[in-house]
């Protein structure tokens, strides 16, 4: 069994063998006594929950794989037949243990789409539990047609069958039966047949067998007979619709045989007919559900991804269509301040809200997933504008819904609209337009951000950059490069900083600050960032570089609670003293919280932190700072008459607070001189571009 692993994390550890074993056995054990309940089993008990064991452990493994073992489970549901699991509520409790069990299985709550892969292997299970029974009703439908044909022939030839072991097989088949004239008139038909139909034997044989199947089925049902009389059929078999009295469709499966007489002329016509009706609906009722949401009974995006390439060919070419990507805001506050059954119940309101709105268009709806949603508009000559259905969707998705009967929840939802593409995209085209769309609007705090191509071209190139990152650091692409910091005042090394630095065979040179952003955008900031430390913290060490090394931390390694035991680490590895170590904490996350611990604790023992991003003093009555650096964009508006006097005041608290003040970015030696003027300390950048000890510059 394989345990699953959560996406973005470290690996969990695996729990032992024997535990997972345990629960297993245990969803064995349950599944066979529920299972033993519901039909007559001809194996010891023991056996029954053995070979359910092992069943357990191959729909384990098929949730598991990626695609879902949609075999391994059809396999499954195949042997359960053969364990002769065939009772009338067998497959149901069957889909109910399992469906419970394997949805609470721990190690199979960071599997993404859970939920999904269940249904699909329970409906794979299903599919082959139903094949399989359908295969073995045939058999014995087969076996049965033979052993009437047999009775018949050995009538003929031996003249020794009597009429009364034909009429034991016809009155005690568990199958409907009908004797039939050539042309479908019914001269007998059983008790099982009449049970299926609801029907005396004596009304059947009042009627054709053609009077007994669906008007829309008749014509070709009575081709088949016809192939089957002219000897052009050797035997017919194949699924009809039957009416009963009430007028509601049956299905069932034909089985059809000619009773010829001695010579070989057809005389009359056998028919066994075996009721379907239940192993059709519980196909097409799981059909429906793996392309449906459980959750809101909405087309999932299985469902709504197929159906998109159809939408897109039948739309109006002069109006197209439109679609409407949702994510809700805050969902996850929402589940975790209510709990997740009220939250259900919000996903079920905006689900009930967003057909409400699109009632009157012709529109698909669906739940993609999550918090989720995305509509489909085909536009006619009275469709709204884009504008006004964003509106009437955040009004209505703004009322406040009562889902405990005491609290009343409010949602909102940003929106990417991708409105009258192209004919010519496709479904996963689109889709991604949708997404880049959404996530734009996000990114920019909008509320809702219509399609655009070149907006969206380089949306595919950040993101292309971003996915290739993790490939390129282990082809050693990325490497450490440094700059020195400099003396303001005497232009003498005081400190060297390690940066990023991507050699990208096609983008070319990508600096730090765009390392950063990818990392961040990729899960890659932790553990670049610790290897950036460590790598720049060896290399000082090997040099023999007396100079401190300042390392700028991103925001998840500021926080990271592992952050004083990596320092301490890299320390006692490279032999470098605390004081030589300068971790720079973005401002940004020096308000609560790991980082805050970070930074005292870092000052406890000697490592001397610095603060980045700097633009507002009172940080500095908490945190003692060794250096403090300026914000880049205040950097940046320095001669702006607004900014001017606030940037000195900025520099004479540092100062006052006995913190050192450094500038990055410096590019001339204009610049240079300026900043000394303001009483910079420390200065960094293009202008001073020579690095002790043979450094790799950035």
């Amino acid at each position: 069994m394989t345990a699953p692993q959560p996406h973005g994390g470290a690996p969990r550890d695996k729990p032992s063998a024997e535990r997972a074993a345990r629960r297993l056995g245990t969803l064995a054990r349950k599944w066979g006594y529920l299972i033993s309940t519901t039909a007559y089993l001809p194996y010891p008990h023991e056996e029954i929950e053995r070979e359910l064991g092992v069943l357990t452990g191959r729909l384990f493994d098929a949730v598991v794989s990626d695609p879902p073992g949609l075999e391994a489970a059809a396999a499954a549901g195949g042997r359960l037949v053969e364990l002769r699991c065939v009772g009338a509520d067998s497959l149901r409790r069957t889909l109910e243990v399992l469906g419970k069990g394997l949805l609470r299985e721990p190690e199979l709550r960071g599997v993404d789409g859970l939920a999904e892969r269940v249904v699909l292997v329970l409906g794979a299970l299903s599919s082959g539990y139903g094949e399989m029974l359908r295969e073995d009703i045939q058999k014995r439908q087969e076996g049965l047609s033979r052993a009437l044909l047999k009775v018949e022939q050995d009538t003929r030839q031996k003249h020794v069958i009597t009429r009364a072991q034909f009429e034991e097989v016809f009155a005690g088949s568990a199958s409907g039966v009908a004797l039939t004239e050539l042309d479908g008139r019914v001269l007998r038909a059983n008790a099982a047949l009449a049970k299926t139909l609801n029907r005396t034997p004596a009304e059947i044989a009042a009627m054709s067998l053609f009077d007994l199947v669906h008007p829309e089925d008749v014509e070709q049902l009575r081709e088949s007979y016809r192939e089957l009389v002219a000897g052009r059929l050797h035997r017919l078999r194949a699924g009809r619709r039957l009416v009963g009295t009430d007028g509601a469709p049956m299905w069932a499966t034909f089985a059809a045989s000619v009773i010829r007489d001695a010579v070989g002329a057809p005389r009359q016509l056998l028919t066994i007919v075996d009721d379907d009706t239940e192993v059709s609906l519980l196909q097409r009722r799981l059909s429906h559900q793996a392309l449906h949401d459980v959750l809101t009974g909405l087309p999932n995006r299985q469902f709504f991804s197929t159906r998109l390439e159809t939408l897109l060919r039948d739309a109006d070419p002069a109006r197209g269509v439109t679609l409407f990507h949702l994510d809700l805001d805050g969902f996850s506050q929402i589940n975790g301040g209510l709990g997740q059954e009220l939250g259900d119940r919000v996903l079920r309101g905006v689900a009930a809200k967003l057909k409400t709105v699109f009632e009157p268009e012709k529109a698909l709806v669906a739940r993609l997933g999550g918090d989720e949603f995305g509509v489909l508009v085909q536009n006619t000559d009275d469709t709204p504008g884009v504008v006004t259905l964003v509106r009437r969707i955040t009004h209505e998705l703004a009322e406040a819904e009562y889902v405990d009967g005491q609290r009343g929840v409010a949602v909102s939802a940003a929106i990417g609209v991708v409105h009258r593409p192209p004919r010519d995209i496709t479904p996963a085209e689109l889709l991604q337009a949708s997404d880049l769309t959404l996530r734009r609007a996000q990114r920019t705090g909008s509320q809702w951000g219509l399609f655009d191509r070149e907006l969206d071209r380089r949306d595919r190139h950040g993101f292309g950059l971003a996915a290739s990152m993790a490939g390129a650091w282990e082809n050693g692409e990325i490497e450490a490069r440094y700059r020195v910091l400099v003396s303001a005042t005497s232009g003498a090394a005081e400190a060297v900083e390690t940066r990023l630095c991507w050699n990208h065979p096609a983008e070319g040179v990508l600096p730090h600050r765009t390392c950063v952003r990818l990392a961040a955008e990729t899960g890659l900031a932790l553990p670049l960032g610790t290897w950036l430390l460590r790598t720049a913290a060896e290399r000082l060490a090997t040099a023999g570089i007396a100079l401190p090394l300042v390392v700028e931390l991103t925001a998840q390694q500021a926080a990271d609670p592992e952050l004083v035991g990596e320092i301490r680490s890299v320390l006692g590895d490279t032999g470098l003293a605390p004081d030589r170590l300068r971790p720079g904490f973005p401002a940004a996350v020096l308000d609560a919280g790991d980082a805050v611990d970070n930074f005292k604790v870092l000052g406890e023992i000697g490592v001397q932190a610095e603060i980045h991003g700097f633009a507002d003093a009172t940080s500095l009555t908490e945190f003692p700072a060794h250096t403090v650096r300026i914000a880049p964009n205040l950097a940046a508006k320095r001669e702006h008459p607004l900014v001017t006097g606030s940037l000195s005041a900025l520099i004479d608290a540092a100062h006052a607070a006995g913190a050192a003040v450094s500038v990055a970015g410096i590019s001339t030696a204009a610049e240079a001189a300026s900043w000394q003027d303001r009483g910079a300390d420390l200065l960094a950048g293009p202008a001073f571009p020579e690095l002790p000890g043979g450094l790799p510059g950035c």
